[in-house]
Parts: structure tokens; sequence; C-alpha cells
């Protein structure tokens, strides 16, 4: 053997030496074959076809130990840590490991089946060229295209204590680290790409971290680093295209916690959460302790220059950027994000220049919508835009933040909505060109409207006064890395329609992907996207039935119809079924509930959280309306029972969209045992079985899962009373009964 210091019996417990016998590289072979394996010079790794590797104690199945060597994957060879169809939520470790050596090349790595695929820490002057990284770690969403579910929404707000890692995992995780260099990088199949944590002074060009369900590249204390050229599209969750636009803080580029002085320039960032998300941080706020002598002035995530990307299609904002200052705005164009283009609450001396707005804001909250928000911003220059059909251009306003104002940052810095200059914009067909709630000092000059709804609307404040537009804003020369061209290079997927998420992640329009689109008593539906021509169905259960339907259309062109239904009499019914196709190999499994329900509608005046009864007693009054259904998932949305469209006479009934109450009841033949019932809802929801309560959230929430259990000794016909109340907003409620055991 050539290397017995590759970890002194490496050959035993992890690695086989050999050289390499094609001749095209110097680099001996070293083949991995256990956990644990010990690098410590420049090497070609092997690995079997198939193989699976796992990390038995989290510190890495390969580690590197020398600095300035080159480890080069073998082409075919994957680093795999789990079985191929091992769920994401429970992939753990770490694949690969560069710790506190310098000057690491890592050439071709190939990297599944881990929850962080490649980690390095103190690291300076690594290179990671041409990497794939896929089916890593990620979530399970409990997100349906019915109902937002807020447990899925993330928390970036703390990663000090590698709270990224540990939570949502990454395919590749860099901290603590200078001079680095990632590049051609691809990610899929799985929740974070890139996470940067201390990384300053590196270049991250050419990658493509997309169709993520958390974030394409994260930053956290990252300055002076040099992002372009790098396709970030559809990193995403929380969204169901014309039901709910959330974004749940998933985005395609995060930039959290004073991060500085970066480029980010020629990126495709596209259909995120957020397309960036940017904050200046817990710390720049002080609601985190700062170190000793910490001086809130100007802190945030300054200085940064976001140029010439494509933020579009968000199911938020196109580019926010909170609590900062400095940041320039040039040349990037922001195309039908939904709530608005760029949301910049409390930043400063921000430049927003040259951009393109165009149809921002249709689904935006109240009046936080459309091309550029900033509240309590101040020394910001809004100009030379071109702003076209957004439901506000520019909105800018002050309100009451007692809250905030008692910050350590906002006793520093804050300065009000005051200073601030729109000047030289052009807004064609805005229906408000320009809004203004409560502003101090703003100055206006040369702007042009056309076909503008409303020019401009002042409400209160010191209102817009004309002053010097100022020189011409010229395009800055910056850094650009990289040879790909991504923005624009997935132009047949513009509009946020094109976001089709599942349980795993957003739909990469490429594989094929099934998802569950409504569960309705004793009938389940499936959506197949990018179907084969021919599926086979075969269904292993009693008493129920599947059916595939083929819709109008080339095959794959739109979702195929899956059904699967209870075939016999009332009761619950567990199914199995079972797809196959081209690229389809899914088992879905269920239980079907055949009953017949009848469900009570009727608007309330009697807060049912103060006077029950009395709200009971108001489920007989003369708006009420009662209908059968064969199960219970109510997708009221933003609308009421009118807009359920399950009965003409509900639809004229005389109950609005918010407090409004819902009471179903049946009967239903259970066995012996342990049984599940589960809900989903917003608001209050009580689930009763033979009038005792197993489920209890009377509460005012946003979308909920509750789980209750009741036991029966023997098999009988029990009563099953479900009661929901709606205050306002969004509503939904669902009710599924299952087997426990």
């Amino acid at each position: 053997m050539l290397m017995t210091s590759v970890a002194a019996l490496s050959s035993i417990v992890g690695a086989v030496c050999a050289f390499g016998g094609s001749g095209e590289s110097p680099l001996p072979v070293i083949e991995v074959i256990a956990d644990d394996t010990i690098v410590d010079r420049s090497c070609v790794l092997r690995i079997a076809p198939g193989a699976v590797i796992a990390d038995a104690n989290g510190n890495g199945v390969v580690r590197i130990a020398a600095s300035d060597v080159t480890i080069r994957f073998e082409p075919g060879s994957v680093l795999r840590g789990a079985p191929a169809g091992t769920p994401g939520d429970v992939m753990a470790g770490v694949g690969l490991v560069v710790d506190g050596q310098k000057n690491v090349r890592v050439e071709g790595a190939a990297i599944e089946g881990f929850k962080v695929g490649l980690l390095a820490r103190g690291a300076d002057g690594l290179v990671i060229d041409g990497a794939v990284l896929r089916d890593n770690f990620r979530q399970r969403l409990r997100s349906t295209p019915a109902a937002e579910d807020s447990g899925d929404w993330l928390w970036p707000h703390a990663n000090d204590q590698r709270e990224w890692a540990t939570n949502y995992g990454a395919a590749m995780l860099i901290e603590r680290s200078s001079g680095v260099e990632v590049r051609n990088v691809r990610v899929r199949e799985g929740q974070n790409g890139i996470v940067l944590d201390r990384v300053n002074d590196s270049k991250v060009f050419d990658n493509d971290c997309s169709f993520l369900s958390g974030w394409g590249i994260a930053m956290w204390r990252s300055s002076r680093n040099t992002v372009t050229r790098n396709a970030l599209d559809f990193c995403v969750r929380g969204y169901s295209h014309g039901v709910y636009n959330r974004g749940q803080d998933s985005a395609g580029l995060l930039m959290f916690e004073q991060c500085s002085n970066n480029v980010i320039g020629e990126n495709s960032i596209t259909h995120g959460g957020d397309g960036v998300f940017g904050f200046g941080g817990k710390e720049a706020l002080g609601e985190a302790p700062g170190p000793e002598g910490f001086d809130h002035a100007r802190k945030g995530c300054n200085d940064n220059l976001f140029i010439a990307n494509d933020l579009s299609y968000a199911p938020a904002h196109g580019l926010e950027m909170t609590f900062s200052f400095g940041n320039r705005i040039i040349a990037n164009q922001f195309v039908e994000n939904a709530i608005c283009g760029i949301w910049g609450g409390y930043s400063q001396e921000t430049l927003v220049a040259l951009n393109v707005f165009r149809r921002n804001g249709t689904s935006g909250y109240g009046l936080e919508r459309g091309g550029v928000n900033i509240e309590h911003g101040s020394g910001n220059a809004i100009r030379e835009n071109e702003f076209e059909g957004n439901a506000a251009g520019v909105h800018l306003w002050t309100d009451d933040d007692a809250a905030l104002m008692k910050t350590p940052w906002a006793k520093r810095n804050h300065r009000g909505s005051t200073d601030n200059v729109i000047a030289s914009n052009q807004f064609a067909g805005d229906r408000v060109g320009i809004h203004l709630r409560a502003t101090g000092k703003t100055v206006g000059g040369l702007n042009s409207f056309q076909d503008v709804g409303e020019p401009a609307r002042v409400e209160g404040g010191e209102g817009m006064s004309e002053g010097d537009a100022g020189l011409p804003v010229h395009v800055p020369s910056y850094p650009v890395f990289g040879r790909s061209k991504p923005v624009g290079a997935r132009g047949a997927l513009a509009g946020r329609q094109n976001i089709i998420m599942g349980e795993w992640g957003p739909w990469d329009h490429e594989s094929v992907m099934v998802r569950q689109l409504d569960r309705a008593g004793g009938v389940h539906r499936y959506e197949v996207w990018g179907a084969p021509a021919e599926i086979a169905a075969e269904c292993e259960s009693e008493g129920v039935s599947v059916t595939v339907e083929r819709p109008e259309g080339e095959a794959g062109a739109e979702p195929r119809p899956v059904v699967v239904r209870v075939a016999a009499g009332p009761g619950v019914h567990a199914y199995r079924v079972s797809l196959k196709g081209e690229g389809l190999d899914r088992v879905l499994e269920g239980t079907l509930l055949g009953a017949t329900w009848t469900a009570r509608f009727f608007p309330w005046t009697a807060d049912p959280r103060e006077n029950l009864e009395g709200w009971r007693a108001e489920a007989a009054g003369p708006h009420s309306r009662s209908v059968s259904m064969e199960g219970v998932r109510l997708a009221y949305r933003h609308g009421g029972p009118r807009e359920l469209g399950v009965s003409p006479d509900l639809e004229g009934a005389e109950i609005g969209r918010d407090r409004f109450g819902t009471i179903v009841t049946t009967s239903i033949p259970l066995g012996p045992g342990t049984w599940r019932i589960r809900t989903l809802s917003d608001d209050g929801v009580r689930v009763l079985v033979d009038g005792v309560a197993v489920i209890e959230n009377w509460t005012w929430h946003a979308p909920t899962r509750d789980v209750g259990t009741f036991t029966l000794e023997q098999g009988r016909t029990v009563e099953i009373m479900v009661e929901h109340f709606e205050l306002d907003g969004y509503a939904v409620l669902e009710v599924e009964i299952e087997r426990a055991e």
C-alpha cells in the first residue's frame, strides 16, 4: 500500500488505496468503504455503485485531515448516507468534512442522504468545484393545496449556536472561513443549498440551487462576498396558487445578521418565498445581546449592491431588506411579486434606481402592496425606475410601532419616514402611483404618470414637495464571476402558477411528483405532475376503489388525477395503493371515512369564547343553513360558507366571511380499539365523541393541527360532533378519523 498515513489502518476501517488506472490523473485512488475515512493527501475517492455508508457518530463519513490537497470524486462515485427512498426528515450525519484545513480543493463531489452533505469550518482558501448534492435533508411540509399549516414557518433569526444546521440541514455548510470559492454546484431535492456562516471575502458563482423548500444560498454574519450568476429559483414553501401566499420565510437568497458589503449580481432568484430576504439582525436591533461595548449605530445588513438580478414571482417580496443602511438596488427586475417588489422597513440611505417593477402587489396584505414599500425609512432615494401595473408604485409610511421604538437600534438610529426622494420615475397603469402616509419631508421631481388610477395619495404628514431630481444615476462597475447566464433561462416557467408544492418541496418540472390534493371523508384525491403516459394503479385494500383519470392534453402537460374512494358501506377504511409507470413508483396510504355528515352554518353575535350556550343557540337562528356532506373538508380560505359551493341554498344565505359558526355531526360504526381524530382548524375547534370532548382548541388561532383519541371496548356506532367558529381572515376546517393502533 502506498498511503499507510491515510489514517493508519484506514484500509481496514474506511478506505482502500490504489493507483488510478485511467492515466488521466496522477492522484492515487482511495476506495471509501466505511465511516470515519480520514484523508490526509490529494487523491481520488472511489465509492462502489449503490453503496450506503451512514455517519454513525455525526463527525463525517470522509474527513479531510490535511491542507493544500485536492480531493476528486471519481466519476460515478456517490457518497450516500441513507438508502434511496429514505424520508428526507430522518436523514442524519455529515458526508464530507473539512475542519481547520487550508487551501483544500474538492472537485466533482456527489453526496446524497445526509443532514449536511458537505461541511467545512475554518477552511480558508477552500475551493468547491462541480459538486452535485441531491436528496439530502428536508422537512416534511404539512401545508396542503387547500390550507397553510403555520408549523411550516422557518425561523432564520437565530444561528449563533448553529441552529440552521441543527434544525434545517444543508447540502453544503461553510463556517468561519475566508477566501472561499464555490462554483458549478447543483443542489436538488433538499431544503437548503449553500449556507455561509461567518464567511467573508469569498466568491460564489455559477451554482444552481433551485427547487428547494428553504433557502438557495443563506448567509449569516457574512461580508465582502461576491455572489454572481447563480440560479436560485423556486426556493419556496407556504404557497398554493390562488389560495394563500405566505412564503413562510423561505428565500432564494437569505442574508441575516449584519451581512455587509456584498455584491449580489446577475442572479436568477425567482419564485422564492422571498427572492432576497435580508434582515439587519436581532443583535443589531438589541433583541439579542451583542459583545461588550456593542454600538447599535448603523448596524444592519449594510452597503450591499444588488444589481442586474431577476427578483420576480415571489409569494411575498422580491427583495426584503429591513433595519439596514446604504444598500444599492440597481437595474433589477421585479415582476409579479405577490406582496411587493421591495420591502425595506426601517432601512435608511437605500438607493433604488434603474429597476423595472411590473404587476407587483396583486395579493398584498392590506396597504402593504406594490412596487416599493418602505415603513419608517429615511434618507432613501427611489430614482429612474419603471413602474407598470402595480397595486401601488411607491408606498412610504409611518405608523405606531411602540415596541420597536423601545429597541436600542431604534433609539440610536430611528428618524421616521423622512428625507426621502422619489424622482425621475415612470409610472404607467399603476392603481396608485405614489402613496404617502404620515411621512415627513419627501422630495419628488420629474416623475411621469400615464394611465395611473391615482397619481398621488397623501394621508397626513408633510406630503411631497417638488425639488431637484439630482444627477442621472449610472450603473456602477462591479465584479462578475461565472460563465453561466441564469437570468431568463427559466422563462418558460414565468408566473407564480408554476409553483407547485408537494409534501417535500416544490416540483422541479422535470421529475414525476405525486401530491395529495384533498382528503374529503370517503374520497381522497391525488395529483401526479409530470405524469408518464401510462400509470398502473393497484389497490391492496378491501372496500376501496382507485381510479386514474386522464386529462386532456399531452402526457405530462397536466396533472393526472388519482381518486381513491370508499367502495363499501359506512365506516373507516385504511388503504394502500401502488402507482407505477415510467419514472413513477409510489405507494399511497391513508384512511377513508365513509360517513354522511350534517353540517349547520350560521352567523353569530355571541362570542363563543365567552358565551358558548348563546353561540350554540344562534345555530338555530333564522339565518342558519343545514346541508349534508360526505366529508368535512371546508376550505373557506378568505371566504365563508357561501363560497364553498356545496349547496344553492347555502349560497344564498345571509352568512358573511367573518364571525360565522359551523357545527357538523355524524353517526358512524367503529370497531373495538383506540381511534384517532385529527383536525385542521382556523379558528376555534372542539370535537365531541358521544358528548365527551376529545379535541378542544377553542381559541383564535392560525391554521393548526390538533389530535385526540378515544377507545372503544367493543364495536358500536358512535356520535361525533365538531364545533368550529371563525372570527376573521383566513378559515379552514378539516376532520379525519383513523385507527391509532
